[in-house]
């Protein structure tokens, strides 16, 4: 192998894992979203709470959780008879050198309750 090959492949080895470096956290604060949902589908009587008690809930487990990346604004809360959906739709947008960027665009929901 050439020393230009040598330093192509250092150049794509660098450029990948630069492309984790970044994108990984974006995907385990995901996973906590995710989580922090699940837990609040096994709350014992969600369907009699209120729409805030249960955006309040969902809030407290992201503060919990230390997820960053979701505001309040981004948890919705409907009720429709007798099922609770909980939707949260959020983008994350990371730097990774100059002025190239990634987004990710995550819309996450559960339904409880119903027949």
């Amino acid at each position: 192998m050439t020393l230009i090959g040598i330093l192509f492949l250092l150049i794509l080895i660098g450029f990948f894992t630069l492309l984790t470096l970044k994108i990984l956290p974006i995907y385990l604060e995901h996973f906590k979203v995710v989580s922090s949902l699940q837990s609040l589908e096994e709350t014992p009587d969600l369907a009699k709470m209120s729409r805030r008690q249960i955006a309040n809930l969902m809030d407290k487990r992201l503060d919990i959780n230390m997820v960053e990346n979701v505001t309040s604004q981004d948890v919705e809360v409907s009720k429709q008879d007798g099922t609770v959906t909980v939707s949260v739709v959020y983008s994350v947008e990371k730097p990774l050198f100059g002025n190239l960027s990634v987004i990710v665009d995550f819309d996450d929901q559960i339904e409880v309750g119903g027949n």
